[in-house]
């Protein structure tokens, strides 16, 4: 399982209405959601019956996020790669972001 959240560090708020999209190691998109209100996508929300071994990436669209805020930000999205070496542990994978930084960890 995977899910993710994203945390607006600027302005000290969850990142809502942000399209996520997950990637497998052949670069197609197996899932897409937006985050919700909490700036979360869910391991139910990308709707996946089943994950693999393997190296995945969530690419995360935040251009849009700040446009809505009339803000600029220097990273238009981000993207992380991420490696999958246990298919039965959920992998939660947070973003913290601003208009001029980001940074991530593997959360639980």
């Amino acid at each position: 399982m995977i899910s993710t959240h994203i945390l607006d560090t600027y302005l000290g708020t969850p990142a809502s209405d942000v399209l996520v999209k997950l990637y497998d190691d052949q670069n197609k998109v197996i899932a897409q959601a937006f985050t919700n209100q909490d700036g979360r996508i869910l391991a139910t929300d990308f709707a996946l019956n089943e994950i693999n071994t393997g190296d995945y990436s969530l690419e995360f669209f935040t251009k849009n996020y700040y446009k809505s805020l009339s803000l600029e930000t220097f990273y238009p999205k981000v993207v992380i790669h991420f490696s999958i070496q246990n298919d039965q542990q959920h992998y939660h994978i947070p973003l913290l972001i601003s208009p001029f930084a980001y940074s991530s960890y593997r959360g639980s």
